[in-house]
């Protein structure tokens, strides 16, 4: 299980959710008072981590959410083909396959041998930033 479960009134902009089974950041919030037949209700949009895309939904302030686990670890560039890239953990030196960046200054500064910090997230990998 790579996420665990929280309350949508605990959520804050900048955190995290799982939002139409994707993992997704939290960017604007809209909480209403508790009305007379029910209870608050909490507005959110977020931006999906992977593909860029936005959500939102609406859901009663004291529903669960899932929050996906986010595990940042550091590794070595090892090859570059034109489907993605090879990487090797530095901890574990596991070596695996990831996609290629959509960000074109990340793109700009890679090259085999060097290190970088990759996100893994429920079991998918993206790469954050060019170490160094």
């Amino acid at each position: 299980m790579s996420y665990k479960i929280g309350r949508v009134g605990d959520l804050k902009v900048g955190s995290y959710a799982i939002v139409d089974d994707e993992p997704s950041r939290i960017m604007s919030i809209q909480k209403s008072k508790p009305g007379k037949h029910g209870s608050a209700k909490f507005r959110c949009s977020a931006v999906s981590i992977f593909d860029g895309s936005k959500r939102s939904f609406v859901s009663p302030v004291d529903t669960s959410i899932n929050i996906p686990i986010v595990e940042k670890n550091a590794a070595q560039v090892v090859s570059m083909n034109p489907n993605g890239l090879q990487l090797m953990d530095l901890e574990t030196y596991e070596v695996f396959d990831v996609a290629t960046p959509d960000d074109q200054e990340i793109v700009a500064k890679l090259e085999a041998g060097k290190e970088v910090e990759y996100w893994k997230i429920m079991g998918r990998y993206k790469i954050q930033r060019v170490k160094g």
